[in-house]
């Protein structure tokens, strides 16, 4: 039941598709576009090239050749299909640290300035910076963290569901990102917390533990 963005199981599939979907969420058209920075080290077969939405070149080694080409063709496609939001999900950026790289900042820049409104980005297995340009109506979230995982990296339970408010001005017809917030979420693990795995909402737990319900979480 769940539409795959940006990976595809067949070339039919992929030519049929040409690496975007666009989705109806209440009246507002949304183009998603999803990508990836490689498959850790390791080349498509050359017959399977047209199998997902590369980030790089040099996708197996040191990720720096941003696919410019590739990446503003795909962008150019969307942009005739005139979405009133595009929103980017990258799996990109070094796991366990908080640094952006230099080609991220490339990447960024160029979706941006071809029509991407909102980039969504994973990998690191942290929450790093989300920033918001209220005025242009973008949003740039370079990792939201794991939604669900063990856990075994300190600061890689810690996550974010990200909010994004879309407005549709129906006198001028313009459709923007108005809003962005997040909740904060956590997993509980049994090494590290003593309890039975699952996720909470960081406030929502909080509060729970404060008024002494009796599904809190232990101290």
């Amino acid at each position: 039941g769940m539409t795959p963005v940006g990976g595809y199981s067949d070339r039919q599939q992929a030519e049929k598709e040409q690496g975007y979907t666009i989705c109806d969420i209440g009246g507002i058209r949304v183009a998603i576009i999803g990508y990836t920075k490689g498959f850790d080290g390791l080349n498509l077969p050359p017959s399977g090239q047209w199998c997902t939405n590369l980030l790089y070149t040099d996708y197996s080694s040191s990720y720096q050749k941003v696919a410019e080409n590739a990446i503003k063709a795909t962008l150019k496609k969307i942009e005739a299909q005139k979405p009133d939001v595009t929103v980017a999900l990258l799996h990109w950026g070094s796991v366990y640290n908080d640094i952006i790289s230099a080609s991220q900042k490339k990447i960024e820049t160029l979706m941006l300035e071809n029509g991407v409104d909102a980039i969504i980005g994973t990998h690191s297995h942290y929450v790093q910076q989300v920033k918001y340009d209220a005025a242009a109506g973008t949003v740039v979230a370079y990792s939201l963290g794991d939604l669900f995982s063990a856990g075994e990296i300190n600061g890689s339970h810690y996550s974010i569901l990200l909010q994004l408010q879309v407005t549709r001005d129906n006198v001028t017809g313009e459709t923007k990102i108005t809003g962005c917030d997040y909740v904060p979420i956590y997993t509980l693990t049994p090494g590290r917390d003593g309890e039975q795995m699952r996720i909470v909402r960081i406030d929502a737990a909080m509060e729970l533990y404060e008024s002494s319900h009796i599904h809190r979480v232990s101290a």
